[in-house]
């Protein structure tokens, strides 16, 4: 009998089927030298577990996404009014533009970074990656700040480019 043969008939009975598939898992499984986990390496835990939650906080819930959501509608005004305003006349519309952006800036990354680089997931990516946004977030605002002390300011920058 040929192999085509043989294959047919063990695939019409239920025993047949399920030692033909036994057979190919282990021949797949024994070719293969490594195992495929889709989304990357999980080095605690099975996919059943359940994930851990932080203990409930006021200021990371409700009040958090409310923050969120002010800030970014906050961001309109204040762009409009430095477009509005020429020269650096308004140090202080400066230095809040200055902070408003580097804030919105950081929470969106920091929400990219909570969601696909899990510490669960990528115990030590994560952190690092979360540090790496921590230092550049205050390396930004200091470099904001020396800009708008030491130099012409974001509202005088956004008038030479508007007209440039």
């Amino acid at each position: 009998m040929s192999s085509s043969i043989l294959l047919r008939s063990a695939f019409k009975s239920a025993a047949g089927r399920n030692a033909l598939r036994s057979t190919l898992q282990v021949r797949h499984a024994a070719s293969s030298s490594t195992q495929y986990v889709p989304g990357g390496p999980i080095y605690k835990g099975t996919v059943n577990d359940p994930t851990t939650f932080p203990p409930p906080s006021k200021t990371h819930g409700s009040y958090h996404w409310a923050f969120e959501r002010l800030l970014s509608a906050a961001l309109v005004p204040l762009t409009g009014a430095a477009f509005a305003t020429s020269g650096s006349a308004y140090p202080i519309l400066d230095g809040i533009l200055g902070v408003s952006l580097v804030m919105h800036s950081h929470i969106g990354f920091d929400s990219m970074i909570v969601d696909y680089l899990h510490p669960r997931k990528f115990p030590v990516l994560g952190p690092l990656m979360t540090w790496t946004l921590r230092t550049a977030t205050v390396a930004t605002l200091v470099g904001v700040y020396q800009f708008n002390t030491n130099d012409i300011g974001l509202t005088e920058l956004i008038a030479k480019v508007w007209t440039a």
